[in-house]
């Protein structure tokens, strides 16, 4: 199983959960983190980190966020989407977002 980052992230990208990771799984883009599912180890280290509750192991998924983990795959290989192997900021108006549902439709991907 692998861990994954689902809709809470969207818009906020809080990177908290990178500076944990010891495998350097996460993935940026420009309004949301994605997990490498070949690069996780299951360690859980980024769950606590992640100041908005965005991931969760793969079991333990909500049925509503089931998807995410093929947009992680996904997302995580897109030629745009580098490894973030530090922490910086959330986006500007992370705030305005933190905590909103149903933001798959604010995804940006390129």
């Amino acid at each position: 199983m692998t861990f994954v980052v689902t809709d809470a992230c969207i818009q906020c990208r809080y990177t908290d959960c990178v500076d944990v990771c010891p495998m350097s799984c996460f993935h940026e883009g420009p309004n949301f983190l994605a997990i490498n599912p070949d690069e996780c180890i299951d360690c859980s280290m980024c769950v606590p980190e992640c100041p908005v509750g965005a991931i969760y192991s793969e079991e333990d998924l909500p049925a509503d966020q089931r998807h995410f983990v093929a947009l992680n795959a996904e997302l995580s290989r897109h030629p745009g989407w580098k490894p973030l192997l530090k922490a910086k900021g959330p986006l500007p108006d992370h705030a305005e977002w933190a905590g909103r549902k149903g933001k798959l439709g604010q995804l940006v991907i390129d």
